[in-house]
């Protein structure tokens, strides 16, 4: 699996940080891979694993809010009692979103739905393409998915237009592409342009273009037409029987 990294503008710096290395080594079952939640005791080797995984220095601040507060789900794969991938996102309440994010669900739901964003997902260089980009990722939707966490109607990340290994990641993995972000990053004094990946979950939907609303409505004569057509079927049943009893009593009678 190649490397990648998505960060959020507003809280770390962003970069491209895919990697495509053929050398690995294969894991002898993905069943050896221990996940748990990073505690202060991995600030360290967080820290020199990402300074190795990506071109930059991010603050020291990070690595202690990642390490150390519930404000993040930030989970490690461990193997060999060494930290070899991890995920970190932030759930939060729609409403606090960015601008640029505004757009991701209908501004009726939008007003109780939290969202989960993911800010980063690595893999160690060695250990890459052997599903453990998948096993985290998988392990955030597990959370998100719970009774306890429906409010979350969306998973949703940014990543580089040039970033074709995150974006085919999570293309496969059901997340779709939901907007343009043109100059969205600055790396090294140069401005890049990103994509907003969504995956919607606990039934979050988009909001509705005029195609949807077309579509909704041409379903709702649909079912109005079959209803009076069930319903005029029925009239034409009671009035057929009505008209049988009747002729029956006149034939009677005579």
């Amino acid at each position: 699996m190649a490397q990648f990294t998505l960060y959020n503008k507003h809280s770390a710096p962003p970069s491209d940080s895919t990697r495509v290395d053929c050398d690995h080594v294969p894991l002898c079952s993905i069943n050896d891979v221990q996940l748990r939640f990073l505690v202060p005791d991995d600030l360290t080797e967080v820290r020199q694993l990402c300074q190795e995984w990506f071109p930059i220095d991010y603050p020291l601040s990070w690595y202690e809010d990642i390490t150390s507060s519930t404000r993040f789900f930030a989970l490690a794969a461990v193997y060999n009692l060494a930290i070899i991938g991890l995920i970190v996102a932030e759930i939060k309440p729609y409403r606090n979103v960015n601008k640029e994010d505004k757009g991701i669900l209908p501004d009726s739901m939008g007003r109780t739905a939290d969202v989960g964003y993911i800010l980063s997902l690595g893999v160690h260089r060695s250990h890459r393409r052997n599903g453990i980009g998948s096993l985290l990722l998988d392990a955030l939707m597990n959370h998100l998915t719970t009774a306890e966490r429906h409010s979350v109607k969306a998973i949703f990340l940014h990543t580089l237009t040039t970033n074709q290994p995150a974006i085919f990641f999570y293309e496969k993995r059901r997340f779709t592409l939901h907007s343009f972000l043109p100059y969205y990053y600055n790396i090294r004094g140069k401005g890049k342009d990103g994509f907003t990946y969504v995956n919607y979950i606990n039934g979050g939907h988009p909001p509705w273009t005029l195609l949807d609303h077309i579509k909704h409505y041409a379903s709702k004569v649909r079912h109005t037409s079959s209803l009076c057509a069930w319903v005029a079927g029925r009239v034409q049943q009671v009035v057929r029987w009505f008209y049988h009893k009747l002729l029956t009593r006149f034939n009677f009678i005579d």
